[in-house]
Parts: structure tokens; sequence; C-alpha cells
């Protein structure tokens, strides 16, 4: 019997080959967005990524795009307090939301960039999906939750990607999955299958290239 949540397999070769084109095309670092009124214009789908500081979303953002230095990596937990969006060809805008959790920033700081990133999840008509990005190591901590519940609230689904896996060892790996899907039974807006990723390795970048490029 196939748990709840399995893990998305490899794609097949044509939504492999659809995930190969969208990420072919050119992609730019837009604009840091800062207010809701500084958005670019909702003019084609998008995609966003959450996770706690440093579970590796920019890095992640550039193994997708096969640009290295496209999202800038930081060591310095909360060093991210934009919205930055990127542009992926002419179809699709890559969002890389502010890390949460552990933010290395003044309380006043940490507050602001939480109600902007309340304000995009619920006040964006073009956003169809998010991923929420998990440490392999670590499994979904008290911050996850609390964005898995926004994201509850906004109506917005969500899909964890779990990043760092080749980190973790067969059973060790299998231990925490079955805690995160533990935890995402209970969300309504979860989607129901899991992305397994190692930036480092390239494991589950072409599976998530292909997902991405199947959302309309």
């Amino acid at each position: 019997m196939q748990p709840a949540f399995p893990i998305t397999g490899e794609p097949e070769s044509e939504a492999a080959e659809r995930g190969r084109k969208l990420f072919a095309g050119q992609s730019e670092f837009l604009k840091g967005v800062v207010a809701m009124d500084g958005l670019p214009p909702a003019d084609r789908i998008e995609v966003c990524f959450a996770g706690r500081s440093n579970v590796g979303k920019s890095t992640l953002i550039n193994a997708l795009t096969g640009r290295k230095g496209l999202a800038r990596a930081s060591n310095t937990p909360g060093r991210t307090q934009e919205i930055n969006f990127f542009t992926q060809g002419d179809r699709l805008y890559l969002v890389d939301l502010p890390g949460y959790g552990y933010a290395n920033a003044p309380l006043k700081v940490v507050e602001k960039w939480q109600r902007l990133l309340r304000a995009y999840l619920a006040g964006r008509a073009t956003l169809r999906r998010a991923f929420v990005l998990v440490d392999a190591r670590h499994g979904i901590k008290p911050p996850d939750q609390e964005i898995m519940g926004l994201l509850d609230k906004a109506a917005v689904t969500f899909q964890v990607v779990m990043t760092k896996t080749d980190k973790m060892k067969g059973p060790a790996l299998d231990k925490v999955l079955d805690s995160v899907r533990m935890d995402l039974a209970r969300h309504p807006a979860a989607y129901p299958e899991i992305v397994i990723t190692s930036s480092e390795k390239g494991i589950g970048i072409e599976t998530l290239r292909a997902v991405i490029a199947g959302i309309e």
C-alpha cells in the first residue's frame, strides 16, 4: 500500500523534456520587493519557495536554473529580507521568499517582512504553488508549521521539497519522511506528494523542473 504523501517519482520522458525546455530558457533576477506596491505585474504564473533560514532555497533555485550565481546564497540566517522575483523565460516567475526562523535581524525588521510575506501569500492571484523546503536532517520544525498554517489560510497549495537528502542514510531519511507525512496530514493545502532533492548531488532537480513545468 502506497503511503500518504508518497515521493514524487522520476518524470516520464515527455514531462522531463517540458521541464528541460522551461529551464533551458533565460533566467534573470527581476527585482527585490519590500512592499506590496512593488510587486511586478501579475502577467504570468508564479511559484514561490519558502523555508527556514539556510535550508538551501537560493542553492536550489540556482540548481534549477543552472545558474550558480542567480540567487544569492548566504551563510547568515535571515540575510534575505525581500521577496526576490526571477523571470524564467516569458511564462513564469520564480519567487524566493524571505527565510524564516532564527533570523539574524532586529525584531522590527523581522515583523515587517513577516507582514509582507502574509500579504503576498494571501493576495497574489497568479501564485499557483508554494514549495516549502524542509531540511532532511531536521524535518518539520515549528516555523515550518507556521508557514504551512499561513498557506492553509490563504488557500495556496504547497508542496514539501526535502533538501540535503544526500546527508541522510536510508533508514534515517525514512524516519524523517514518516514524521513529515504525519505533519502534512494536518494541512488541507498540502499537495499530496513530496519531492526529494539534493542540490549538491543533483538529486531530484529534473523531477522538480518537471513538476514546475506541469503547473498551469
